[in-house]
């Protein structure tokens, strides 16, 4: 099985999310898309985060109905913060050799992967494939350390949509570089609509726009500055 794994706060799991999973899937040809919410990002400030389980719920509801898409609840079975080397190892095991993975990751935090915990060892645990995000280009990659050398004129022709996927090699398994139709939904600005009391329906499953509200998230304070 070709298994593409969408870590995330996932705060709140939206449109945009669910887009980015079926182009991806269709766009590499994986079997299945396998969202991992976070319980403590270690790079993000968990003061705007919802409670764990409530955005594993959320995800929950907004994949329940299509089988390509699944959920695990691998980083929060664990204490403490979600190191994604510590998450692939525990993948691997959950899902054995036959399961080829591939790390989904947008290109904003890709740029940071030098300051991950153990980088080197994690280019050899699985493919990474890394997704265009509005407001940055993929030729900021060939100055990040760790990274082969890819063809400045290659990343040029994928920021300006000539191509939309670049392979180039990268540990074990391979780079895939995928520039995808631009999503302008963000979660951020959902949670800020939410505490203005603006509608979000076109931005939410609905079904997760109900537990939102069922359940008073992201109204506790209309001043918090959120990330």
């Amino acid at each position: 099985m070709r298994l593409g794994l969408l870590g995330g706060s996932f705060n709140p799991v939206h449109n945009g999310h669910l887009a980015i999973a079926r182009q991806t899937r269709e766009a590499l040809g994986l079997d299945r898309i396998l969202f991992i919410p976070t319980n403590l990002p270690p790079h993000k400030s968990n003061s705007s985060l919802a409670p764990a389980q409530d955005r594993y719920e959320m995800v929950r509801l907004a994949i329940a109905s299509d089988p390509t898409l699944t959920i695990s609840d691998v980083e929060l079975r664990r204490p403490g913060k979600s190191y994604t080397i510590d998450t692939i190892r525990l993948l691997q095991q959950e899902y054995g050799a036959q399961t080829q993975l591939s790390f989904l990751i947008g290109l904003d935090a890709f740029l940071d992967f030098p300051s991950w915990r153990d980088p080197r060892t994690l280019l050899e645990l699985c493919r990474f494939v890394v997704l265009s995000r509005p407001g940055l280009l993929f030729r900021s990659l060939s100055s990040v350390p760790l990274l082969p050398p890819i063809p400045v004129a290659s990343l040029m022709d994928l920021d300006a949509g000539q191509i939309s996927r670049i392979e180039a090699p990268l540990g074990k398994h391979g780079l895939t570089c995928l520039r995808l139709p631009a999503c302008p939904i963000s979660a951020s600005d959902i949670r800020s609509r939410i505490r203005q009391g603006l509608p979000v329906a076109n931005l939410l499953p609905p079904s997760v726009e109900s537990y939102i509200l069922q359940h008073h998230l992201y109204q506790e304070d209309r001043n918090r500055t959120n990330s």
